[in-house]
């Protein structure tokens, strides 16, 4: 069976796709710029990537509309199993953040064939893969959160559970909520990362419309400061702050820790 991993050279795809490949899988890393092509506003490179596909790991684009054409043309070429990687909560808040995968839970959901539904926290690699990274190395970090805390997930433990939905029976139609063991400030969080950088690091409490003000000013563009700023709003409400136990239940082992994450990754190498 071939595997097809959209956004393998992502937070999460790039871990999955050496995970399935040690288990003995054939897989087919696709994106823009990785080994298979795969571009959603470009339809004609979907139909190489699907060639004798049975399984993909789907990460949404951030625009949904080719999602549903790109399910259907999948399902026509054979693909019998999706798995989704999706946020908690998202229907909470629908409208203000998450809704291109939203799109693609709907989708795969209404395919006809096998799916399973990752909705995970934010990701500890959000802190030195992403947005968080440069601010944190600059000193400073300004988010509109408060005290809501997060239990953050480690990008290792989603890939492994994904791999595990890909290849295994008995997944089919579950929706796993994903979390790492304890939920964490942001403050304490970052406390975390000076202590192991060695040097101290701001946290700030910042108001949404501070927030979108630096987002703007750093170069962002406006739909993706109004994206987050519905993300920090959902969160702020207290809906994904308590952690589950899906990971342990799944993997046979804790889920990984905000602290051994640090002490794995900071300081960055």
């Amino acid at each position: 069976m071939t595997i097809l991993v959209l956004a393998a050279t992502g937070k999460t795809g790039r871990r999955l796709v050496p995970q399935l490949r040690a288990d003995g899988n054939e897989v087919r890393a696709a994106s823009r710029s990785g080994e298979a092509r795969f571009d959603w506003n470009e339809p004609e490179t979907w139909a190489a990537v699907l060639a004798g596909v049975r399984a993909v790991y789907l990460v949404a684009p951030e625009d949904p509309e080719p999602v549903e054409a790109f399910v259907a043309q999948a399902v026509r070429a054979g693909v019998e199993r999706f798995v989704v990687l999706s946020g908690r909560e998202l229907e909470q808040a629908e409208g203000r953040f998450g809704g291109e995968m939203l799109a693609a839970e709907r989708a795969v959901a209404a395919s006809g064939v096998g799916w399973t539904v990752l909705r995970s926290n934010n990701f500890n690699q959000n802190f030195d893969e992403y947005t968080w990274r440069e601010p944190l190395l600059a000193g400073r970090l300004g988010l509109p959160i408060g005290a809501t805390g997060e239990p953050f997930i480690d990008t290792q433990d989603v890939a492994e559970v994904a791999a595990l939905a890909l290849t295994e029976a008995g997944h089919f139609g579950q929706v796993y909520e994903l979390s790492g063991p304890e939920s964490l400030t942001f403050g304490e969080a970052v406390r975390m990362i000076s202590a192991a950088l060695g040097r101290p690091i701001e946290y700030v409490e910042l108001t949404p419309a501070e927030y979108e003000a630096e987002l703007l000013a750093e170069g962002f563009p406006a739909e993706v400061a109004g994206a987050l700023g519905g993300m920090f709003e959902m969160m702020r409400e207290g809906l994904i702050t308590t952690p589950t136990d899906t990971v342990e239940k799944l993997l046979g082992r804790p889920a990984t820790t905000f602290a051994e994450y640090v002490g794995r990754v900071w300081p960055p190498h």
